[in-house]
């Protein structure tokens, strides 16, 4: 099983191995942004309404979707500067606990803040579990789908209120970060912006939209008057499904953690 958990929604789908097939997947949006203390209680509410999330779980991977997070090149990375990385642009308290991943296919390290009473909850209830930062997944996910690429992609993430930009260039990280949005104004800002700083010409460069969008949205339909160059991702999985996924690119992270 995969839970991802974020304040503004969560999702959760469960893989039955000796089939190869997606038994359960289900998206729940919150009408507002809440606290990890609110987010705790949606998920105790979960656990208590859903009964396939009763049963006995061989594995289980929780993904911490929040932007409490930054990327560390390995050689540069010290497992006792967690708090040095991430104070120049979170907020943190003395009481956080940080953690980080390490993100193989691009040699660096995600320092990160998981909502650690998510964690102490799915330890009493589950004992031992995997959890990752989205950025963990999506990286790695992203760089293996374009280990033979020769041309430059900007991968958008979209989730209800934030999304997340990923550009590679010849199967190199160029770029990470996540942007929270309101308005579709918002939306476009953050692509335009980043393409800006990385001298990336709207006219040329391949935009590769995954996640909770479509060509209905107005997110897509802005983007479209700036950005030549758009396609929707592919999360090439081979599993079977009782329930089809609304596209062949939602639930990125999720599906991917597999």
């Amino acid at each position: 099983m995969s839970i991802q958990l974020s304040l503004n929604g969560l999702s959760f789908c469960i893989l039955q191995k000796d089939t190869n097939t997606i038994s359960t997947l289900k998206t729940i949006d919150f009408n507002r942004k809440l606290n990890p203390i609110e987010l705790l209680d949606e998920l105790k509410g979960l656990f208590n309404t859903e009964p396939p999330l009763h049963d006995n779980f061989d594995n289980i991977c929780v993904i911490h979707d929040n932007e409490l997070s930054t990327l560390v090149p390995k050689p540069l990375f010290n497992e006792d500067a967690l708090a040095d990385y991430l104070k120049f642009n979170s907020k943190i308290l003395k009481s956080d606990y940080i953690t980080y991943d390490n993100v193989l296919l691009s040699d660096s390290v995600c320092v990160y803040i998981p909502y650690i009473n998510i964690n102490n909850y799915l330890i009493d209830k589950f004992g031992a579990f995997t959890f990752k930062h989205i950025s963990t997944v999506l990286i790695e996910s992203i760089l293996q789908l374009e280990k033979n690429a020769e041309v430059t992609k900007v991968y958008v993430n979209v989730s209800a209120s934030h999304l997340e930009i990923i550009v590679v260039e010849k199967a190199k990280l160029i770029f990470y970060n996540t942007f929270e949005y309101i308005t579709k104004e918002d939306f476009i800002y953050y692509i335009l912006y980043t393409a800006e700083q990385l001298n990336l010409n709207p006219e040329v460069f391949n935009l590769v939209f995954i996640g909770d969008i479509n060509k209905d949205d107005e997110f897509y339909k802005i983007t479209y008057r700036y950005v030549r160059h758009i396609t929707f991702g592919n999360r090439n999985d081979t599993f079977k499904f009782i329930e089809n996924t609304k596209t062949n690119y939602s639930n990125f992270a999720l599906i991917k953690s597999f």
